[in-house]
């Protein structure tokens, strides 16, 4: 069996770049092969030797994003027992990992419907639930242990705190209030522990 070269390698990567790029422009479904050749400067046919279809394209986009994204929460989870401590740390993994792959949130944003209803991208809802029971689990620890307040409901703020993590990576830099990703962490962590009364 032969290895790849590393020129073939880092061509598959920047094809990858190239169409994620695409994708969260134009949309998934919008996007043609032809579309992500022309971005590449190569044939239609060129890309299928790196490729066999555009869903293989977004296949390693969005695994490579929740794989991420898991191995994130799973190591904040298992890095203390302090539920407020396991969440400051899952707010910061997921900042930084949806830093990363822009492209894979904004795919996930604009073109959800598509892909969970294709059964190659079935890992999306387990990966999903995967994520949301982590927020439920810490929120429910924090609770019982008396560090959250009791009547909170876990999984309303896990769906407001999910959205408002995916925000920021939106964000354009605007003249005098350019945020680094660690202010942007350090305020919502302000936000929702301290809130905003004096």
């Amino acid at each position: 069996m032969t290895t790849p070269s590393k020129n073939s390698s880092e061509r598959r990567a920047h094809l990858v770049q190239l169409a994620g790029d695409l994708f969260a422009e134009k949309g998934f479904r919008a996007t043609t092969v032809r579309n992500i050749a022309e971005a590449a400067g190569i044939l239609s046919g060129s890309l299928y030797h790196h490729f066999d279809s555009k869903e293989s394209i977004g296949d390693e986009i969005l695994s490579a994003f929740l794989d991420d994204v898991l191995a994130g929460y799973r190591s904040a989870v298992a890095s203390t027992d302090d539920p407020r401590k396991a969440i400051e740390e899952i707010v910061r993994s997921s900042t930084a990992t949806l830093s990363r792959h822009r492209a894979a949130l904004t795919m996930l944003q604009n073109d959800w419907s598509y892909f969970s209803a294709q059964p190659r991208f079935g890992y999306l809802r387990t990966a999903m639930k995967e994520i949301e029971q982590t927020w439920v689990e810490q929120l429910e620890r924090g609770k019982q242990t008396g560090v959250f307040r009791a009547d909170l409901d876990a999984r309303l703020v896990y769906r407001l705190l999910r959205d408002i993590l995916w925000i920021p990576t939106s964000w354009r830099p605007s003249k005098g209030a350019g945020w680094s990703t660690d202010e942007i962490v350090d305020g919502l962590l302000r936000l929702l522990f301290d809130g905003i009364t004096a």
